[in-house]
């Protein structure tokens, strides 16, 4: 008899101990999903924090250049020889190389070559010229080229003389190497952000597009950085600040006064962007 008390009391003890061990295993388990949901909730918390810290704001400070004026002399046909092709440009009122003078430090990558032109072939990344003349190597088709004057630190000049805007003939275009534009339509081109920042500049990266045919008083500008949508209703440069380091996906729209898409061939844009320590 007292060999199966013996018996039970020892078994009472071991069920005991293995459900405090079992119960301390659940402790322990739900212990450990707490946690896992915690640091979860804190990367989704930083993800929404980094998402939410980005700010789109109006650029102010920059001289106006009211009475810049930019004219293309060369070519002097728009139906050329696929090949090299020489544009030249009168630049009046606007020095080239120069740097361009300002109120204050606007904290934006600059270059250190001074004022230029930005050239855009069809809607593709620009390039910057700092004097009156250069040579392209254009290939058949049809081409859009704008030019338009910027400042050192890249911002458009924004007057209804401070660009040129073509279409151009290059060899002997194909059907479907033809482009019909309408050049009286509105339509919008990119310009900045463009490439990768490094250090300091990374801090405030500016946007700027180059209108035509529009001032945005009965169109506006949507933009996307990173999937957050921003709208824009007054032609200006802006200044982004937030951005993570690594590559930004950056997307323009010019919509009209029903919010509709305007149909342009340049319409919308997107770009990518690298930010670097």
């Amino acid at each position: 008899m007292k060999k199966i008390t013996l018996f039970l009391a020892i078994s009472t003890m071991i069920m005991v101990t293995s459900c405090k061990n079992d119960a301390k295993k659940d402790e322990n388990k739900d212990a450990e999903t707490e946690m896992k949901s915690e640091e979860s909730k804190e990367m989704d918390d930083k993800k929404m924090e980094e998402k939410a810290s980005i700010t789109l704001t109006k650029l102010e400070g920059s001289p106006k250049f009211d009475d810049a004026s930019l004219e293309m002399t060369l070519p002097n046909t728009m139906k050329v020889p696929a090949g090299e092709v020489t544009f030249a440009f009168d630049v009046e009122n606007y020095d080239l190389a120069a740097k361009t003078k300002t109120d204050m430090d606007l904290g934006l990558a600059e270059s250190d070559k001074g004022q230029h032109v930005h050239f855009i072939l069809d809607n593709a990344p620009y390039s910057a010229h700092y004097e009156d003349s250069f040579s392209k190597d254009l290939t058949q088709g049809d081409h859009i080229v704008l030019a338009f004057l910027s400042r050192s630190y890249h911002e458009s000049v924004k007057n209804p003389n401070s660009y040129v805007l073509q279409k151009m003939s290059v060899g002997n275009p194909t059907e479907n190497q033809k482009m019909d534009v309408d050049f009286s339509a509105p339509h919008m081109f990119y310009s900045r952000p463009k490439g990768t920042y490094k250090g300091e500049d990374t801090k405030k990266v500016m946007l700027d597009f180059f209108l035509v045919n529009t001032d945005l008083t009965n169109h506006k500008v949507r933009v996307y950085i990173n999937g957050e949508e921003f709208m824009i209703d007054e032609w200006a440069p802006y200044v982004i600040e937030g951005l993570p380091m690594g590559k930004n996906e950056i997307m323009l729209e010019l919509l009209d006064a029903d919010g509709k898409r305007v149909d342009s061939p340049f319409n919308p844009v997107e770009r990518n962007i690298t930010l670097e320590k």
